[in-house]
């Protein structure tokens, strides 16, 4: 993929001169990347780099908030039956772990419901409050869920059970009529961060729970494993209270991970005392995700809950042989969604449809084909004579509100501005594909169809002292709106041999040209194997490169050095960056 070479909005020179003076003489690109982060002065340089639990917002300042505490207070306090209603994925499946095991701190005995993918399908549905009748309960709390469900709310109502909404998806104008409903993307809500992820509101609740009580705030700080799941897989940007709760979370992890997760752990070979956001989001998640896309959502939930050994083991080696299934069939659904892709290649979206295609697995299937096309994308299955799927997004297209254009072919839809969930029939795929098309034709632009990456700055390579890497290393948790700060290297010299190790990743090592002892990096280009022959050339040649890169380390045989992440390369010679 051809990239564009865009420099970030820059800080004004000032700042970045007071930045450096201020931090005892910061290295100008890593004053560019904080000042490019809103972090201007040593005030907001002390709060970004030691975040604290305090530094959170007060949980009573989201709409409804009050009205939730008193509601579930009240079931506490007359042991009420009490159904936690959540959502099949990671968000999902740690807000029901979450609540569940406050209820059960808080002295009660819930049960919990999700639906099933395939079977039911997304959202607060009829199915889970029959369910929550027939089990007497008195109150659902829906996690991650219910924000659109209009129609189901006023079904609790009919069944004679009380409902509170915990939710961070788009809301409509009105909000469903419950007790309560928690959601800071609502439009008469004026919490101050409405990046939540659905676990995050849930969190919320609980300190608010925990505040009118009395008890002391630490009591929310064991939940907040489970919150960091939810932040590092559910692209919510990690900026704000997201950003402190996440390095809360990881703390927890590191140091005091719940049995589940050290059982997931065990039988993955992770390592949790070393682990970070991408960790999470890459390997932790995926596997706990697994559950509700091919199996029971469930299966998740207690792995999180569980206390017992043998069950915990159990557990986390059943979902790593659901996972590798589901790597089985995320390749075959791939195959077969490129050859459909090229044939729709000329179009503004691209809307896949095949009978056969496994419902748990279009939504990865559709990330991977905008990854590899850049066009927001639509991969449909059918089930049960209905057309199901899931929808993914570019940078500046909000396919959310392109499903909303596209409503009155839909049965149903609903997800945020870069993925969402869709039904409708599957005789009106190909009216749904036109429309889709005609309202994308006129907002994707050929700026918003390449695809750029964004530089925090220039960066000599002798520059990266291990002073650079403390500090750099504390600008994490990274992740949306946080991203892992984004560097260019001009006038490289390749040195070694260029090779391809893996599956197909590059990789080669460079050092600053002209600077025979200046230290050479190794460069990894994960699935970047086509720049191979260009970098052996540039080697053989002895000609200059200039590389965009992040910065990480790398352990190997025991030792961990220094290693470039590399985002794109090109010959010295070839056309720069924009500012």
């Amino acid at each position: 993929m051809k990239y564009r070479w865009v420099l970030r909005q820059q800080a004004d020179d000032d700042i970045i001169d007071h930045l450096q003076q201020s931090l005892n003489n910061l290295p100008e690109a890593l004053a560019r990347v904080l000042a490019i982060r809103g972090v201007t002065s040593v005030e907001k340089a002390r709060l970004f780099f030691r975040p604290e639990i305090s530094h959170v917002h007060d949980p009573f300042l989201m709409k409804d908030r009050d009205r939730a505490v008193e509601r579930l207070l009240r079931a506490i306090d007359t042991s009420e039956r009490v159904l936690v209603y959540g959502d099949y994925d990671v968000d999902g499946t740690t807000s029901t772990a979450l609540m569940v095991s406050f209820l059960r701190d808080m002295g009660l005995d819930p049960i919990y419901f999700i639906p099933h993918r395939v079977k039911h399908g997304y959202g607060l549905l009829p199915v889970g409050i029959d369910f929550a009748a027939d089990q007497g309960a008195t109150l659902i709390i829906a996690l991650d869920c219910g924000i659109t469900a209009h129609a189901e709310a006023e079904y609790v109502t009919e069944k004679g059970l009380d409902l509170v909404i915990c939710d961070h998806h788009t809301a409509d104008e009105t909000v469903p009529k419950a007790v309560a409903v928690l959601n800071p993307k609502r439009r008469d809500c004026s919490y101050p961060f409405d990046g939540l992820s659905g676990c995050g509101v849930g969190f919320k609740l609980v300190q608010a729970c925990l505040a009118q009580r009395g008890l002391p705030a630490e009591n929310a700080l064991k939940y907040t494993d489970l919150l960091a799941l939810s932040i590092a897989c559910d692209v919510v940007p990690m900026i704000d209270e997201n950003r402190v709760l996440m390095r809360t979370g990881l703390e927890q992890i590191r140091n005091s991970p719940r049995l589940g997760l050290q059982k997931l752990a065990e039988a993955t070979g992770q390592d949790l005392t070393t682990c970070d956001a991408g960790r999470i989001a890459f390997s932790i998640g995926p596997r706990i995700n697994a559950a509700g896309r091919l199996a029971d959502a469930s299966l998740a939930v207690n792995l999180l809950l569980t206390d017992n050994e043998e069950q915990g083991r159990s557990l986390a080696e059943e979902l790593e042989e659901i996972n590798k299934n589901r790597r089985e069939l995320d390749t075959g659904i791939l195959e077969q969604a490129e050859v459909q892709a090229k044939t729709y290649g000329g179009a503004n979206t691209l809307v896949l449809h095949a009978h056969d295609w496994h419902l748990g697995v279009v939504g990865i299937v559709a990330s991977r084909i905008v990854d590899r096309y850049y066009r927001p994308v639509v991969m449909l299955t059918t089930v049960d004579g209905v057309a199901k799927g899931s929808a993914r997004s570019i940078k500046g297209f909000n396919i959310y509100d392109a499903l909303n254009a596209c409503s009155g072919l839909l049965t149903r839809f609903g997800g945020h501005e870069y993925a969402a969930g869709l039904t409708l029939p599957v005789d009106r795929i190909d009216e749904f594909r036109s429309k889709l098309n005609a309202y994308a034709e006129p907002l994707l632009t050929d700026d918003l169809l390449s695809p750029d990456l964004q530089i925090d700055a220039h960066l000599q390579l002798g520059g990266i002292t291990p002073r650079f890497w403390s500090v750099l290393s504390q600008i994490a948790p990274f992740g949306p709106n946080n991203k892992r700060p984004i560097f260019v290297s001009r006038d490289l010299e390749v040195t070694g041999t260029p090779t391809t190790v893996g599956k197909r990743h590059l990789k080669f090592k460079v050092r600053q040209r002209d600077s025979p002892s200046a230290t050479s990096f190794d460069v990894i280009g994960f699935g970047m194997h086509e720049h191979l022959s260009m970098v052996r050339t540039h080697r053989q040649q002895n000609r200059p490169l200039q590389i965009v890169f992040s910065i990480d380390q790398n352990t190997w045989n025991g030792r961990t050095s220094i290693q470039l992440q590399l985002k794109d390369v090109r010959s010295q010679d070839e056309t720069g960056i924009t500012e």
